[in-house]
């Protein structure tokens, strides 16, 4: 008598552990269509945000992209076409515009440069000097001083250029470089002392104990420890210093009476006469030349100009 065994049934599933909790392949589903869909619409507050961005760039850009347009053509199509869109370039604008005043242009230049390498020299001196004495030294009304000296940054030009010009003039100064330089070495500005003292202060002190326990000064902390870590403070406060003094205007402006010593922003006023026709062309095009030295500077120095404002703290 044979028997028949019964089949067997095997199944490659294995029961699930008593703690774990997978949810069906189906639960899943709902989860990537709640994905899918969002996706869209981050894309479309992303392409939207770029959008404004860059609308907002073009309208802040437009006004230097037309004038460099308007420095090739001729004076009297300035206005009358307010695009962007050249038929034709005379070149001829800046050569007018060179020779235009009573000096080459270059003269004004030659100015322009002197002024702003003595301010970028004076500026680099005392105010690493005085801020060196705020952020190391110890003296009696130290923190009265300091704060006096912040007091300063928030005052304008406008307060106290009335007395700058009466001593000015009385010492002899007025139409010479000397009162935009030599109040530079004097740690006028307010602005870069403070940069410089709170760059100073991110220096470990062990740096001037270590120096002081081998028989260094002050002076000799100053120049050989401090000095060299503070090229990225250093570097932003010459680019900035160059900026600022090289597109000043109403400084220049009350001292510089003389064509012989206009720097480049006096000089471009003299191209609007009020009594006669415009050049516009030729103004247009001596602006272009002015802004080249800027755009120079800051495309060589911005790598030191984001770097110095980081490591100050200034936000």
């Amino acid at each position: 008598m044979t028997t028949e065994s019964a089949p067997r049934v095997t199944t490659d599933a294995k029961p699930s552990a008593p703690g774990s909790s997978r949810a069906p392949r189906e639960a899943d589903t709902p989860a990537r269509g709640a994905g899918f869909t969002r996706r869209p619409r981050l894309q479309a507050k992303s392409v939207l945000k770029h959008a404004i961005l860059i609308s907002a760039a073009i309208i802040m850009i437009y006004p230097l992209l037309w004038m460099v347009v308007s420095s090739f053509r001729p004076s009297e199509d300035v206005f009358r076409a307010p695009g962007l869109w050249l038929t034709e370039a005379h070149l001829e604008n800046y050569a007018t515009g060179w020779n235009a005043l009573t000096s080459p242009f270059s003269t004004y230049l030659l100015n322009s440069a002197i002024v702003v390498l003595g301010a970028i020299i004076g500026n680099l001196v005392s105010c690493s000097m005085a801020a060196y004495a705020f952020a190391r030294l110890d003296f009696r009304g130290k923190k009265w001083m300091f704060a006096a000296m912040l007091v300063t940054i928030m005052l304008p030009i406008h307060v106290v250029i009335v007395p700058q010009y009466i001593l000015f003039s009385q010492i002899g100064w007025v139409n010479t470089f000397a009162p935009l330089i030599v109040p530079k070495f004097l740690a006028t500005d307010a602005f870069f002392t403070f940069l410089m003292v709170q760059f100073i202060r991110g220096i470990p002190k062990e740096l001037d104990e270590a120096a002081r326990i081998d028989g260094a000064g002050h002076p000799r902390i100053f120049l050989r420890i401090i000095l060299p870590l503070m090229t990225p403070a250093l570097a932003t406060t010459t680019i900035f210093t160059f900026i600022w003094t090289w597109s000043d205007f109403f400084s220049q402006l009350i001292y510089l009476t003389s064509p012989n010593v206009f720097t480049v922003p006096v000089a471009l006023r003299s191209f609007v006469d009020a009594q006669s026709s415009t050049d516009w062309g030729a103004m247009f095009a001596m602006s272009v030349v002015s802004l080249l030295p800027v755009f120079i500077a800051f495309l060589i120095g911005q790598k030191f100009l984001v770097k110095g404002i980081a490591t100050t703290g200034i936000k």
